[in-house]
């Protein structure tokens, strides 16, 4: 007589109905650019149905459908801007914040999350500072929404998000929940742009490639799911069929994401590969070395290949903008595009008001002031040292060390790397304009499992 068990499959949904998903996706993309009005249905359901999940589901599920809803809306941020489906320009990050603050209400936090309870903490002074500096041309509560919402966001994902336990399985499962909207972006841009030799404007980010919306931004979601279709490639690929399937889809992306022109998002994405990889391979036994291998090489010819397409249909021209040249080939003497300007710029600031900081958003108050315009930042470094002063500095030893800390006693992680290099570095070239390098920063501090293979025992009855 034999006793028999079985794992129950949890929210297995990403693997069994992965094509499915991922065919409706496309269909989306498609739906929204003939039917405008189709986003705003879209974002609707979408945001009802992850906070039904969470609100109804039983307490050992919630979790992961905090995870799963804040994974999405992260990645769909810019297909909602650039259609008109959201309910307002920063939705997603207050949506997020929602869904952790739930989340935390049914399971609670970690008693070692302290770090970041500061962190939450240290950013309040430069709000009152800002109460005393910011003119009558800057919206006071507008200001401090906008700088501070993605800071925040970060600090509830980070909260929430600490020492909590899920298995690589569910890592994974929440990697494709963030593919999915990027997959119906990356159709309407297709749709929206069919021809790229027909917009090109030299080798500056291009706007109408981009969905004529931010290519910065654009760039950065669409090489978020180039990271996550190269993670499944290789760990969730078994068949041939699956391999090809999501080497065509990672190709798409990678076309799309370069013909915005805006090296940022592929650069960073480029860089979670390569951590991603690193980790994989010296964590592999030599079975699995030789795999990852044969993948690696199927991985290369695909890339080959789109980099090929790309510089046919750009006419060279992406080739000049990674090798910092201008249209006519010239190499630029600013390979930042004015950011470092910025930096420096805003680094004065701190030098000049090294103690509190100048508040929340008011290097734009400085800058309108002395150059009669108001230009943002692009760094959120810089801006943690001119708008916090020493808070600042505090502000991101946390920021670094408590993961490195934390990773230190927990090594599970496959992807703690990659999550922390999109981090530091989409904050270094787009800010925090979006929510998904809070939320990736949150990913980071997962308590990562493994299942273990359960074997089915027989035990014999003696009479």
């Amino acid at each position: 007589m034999g006793i028999k068990s079985k794992r129950k499959k949890k929210y297995h949904f990403t693997n069994d109905l992965y094509v499915l998903l991922v065919v409706l996706h496309l269909c989306i993309g498609a739906g929204i650019y003939y039917i405008p009005l189709f986003s705003k249905l879209y974002f609707t359901v979408v945001s009802l149905f992850f906070i039904g999940k969470v609100l109804m589901s039983p307490t050992s599920s919630k979790t992961m459908w905090v995870l799963f809803g804040c994974a999405y809306m992260a990645a769909a941020e810019s297909f909602f801007r650039m259609t008109g489906g959201g309910l307002f320009y920063e939705f997603s990050k207050y949506y997020i914040i929602l869904l952790v603050l739930i989340g935390m209400f049914f399971t609670g936090v970690s008693g070692k999350s302290y770090p970041y309870f500061l962190y939450l903490i240290l950013l309040v002074p430069s709000v009152l500072v800002a109460s005393t500096t910011l003119g009558y041309d800057l919206n006071f509560r507008k200001s401090i929404a906008f700088v501070l919402s993605g800071p925040v966001c970060l600090g509830a994902s980070a909260l929430y998000c600490y020492d909590k336990k899920v298995t690589q399985e569910q890592l994974l499962q929440i990697l494709a929940c963030m593919s999915f909207p990027v997959l119906s972006m990356m159709v309407y841009l297709f749709l929206y742009n069919p021809s790229i030799k027909e917009v090109l404007q030299g080798t500056g980010s291009n706007f109408a490639a981009s969905g004529g919306y931010g290519p910065n931004q654009v760039s950065t979601l669409l090489g978020l799911a180039m990271v996550a279709l190269t993670v499944r490639f290789f760990l969730k690929s078994p068949s041939f069929f699956l391999k090809v399937f999501n080497l065509v889809l990672l190709a798409l992306v990678s076309f799309r994401a370069l013909v915005t022109f805006s090296r940022g998002g592929v650069v960073a994405a480029v860089m979670m590969m390569v951590g991603f990889l690193v980790v994989l391979y010296t964590q592999s036994k030599f079975k699995r070395r030789q795999q990852i291998i044969g993948s690696l090489i199927l991985l290369f010819i695909g890339v080959s290949i789109t980099w090929m397409i790309t510089a046919n249909q750009t006419d060279g021209m992406i080739e000049n903008r990674y090798t910092n040249k201008n249209a006519a080939g010239v190499e630029k003497k600013d390979l930042s595009t004015g950011r470092v300007g910025l930096f420096v710029r805003e680094f004065q600031g701190f030098i000049d008001h090294p103690f509190l900081g100048v508040g929340a958003n008011g290097m734009k108050q400085v800058r309108l002031e002395e150059e009669g315009k108001i230009i943002a930042s692009h760094n959120e470094v810089s801006r943690l040292f001119s708008e916090h002063g020493i808070l600042g500095i505090i502000i991101l030893i946390i920021l670094i060390v408590t993961p490195l800390a934390y990773r230190n006693q927990h090594k599970g992680n496959l992807l703690f790397y990659s999550f922390l290099i999109f981090w530091f570095a989409t904050i270094n070239h787009s800010a925090m304009r979006i929510a998904a390098p809070g939320f990736i920063y949150g990913l980071a501090l997962l308590h990562v499992t493994y299942e273990k293979k359960r074997t089915i025992r027989r035990e014999r009855l003696i009479q």
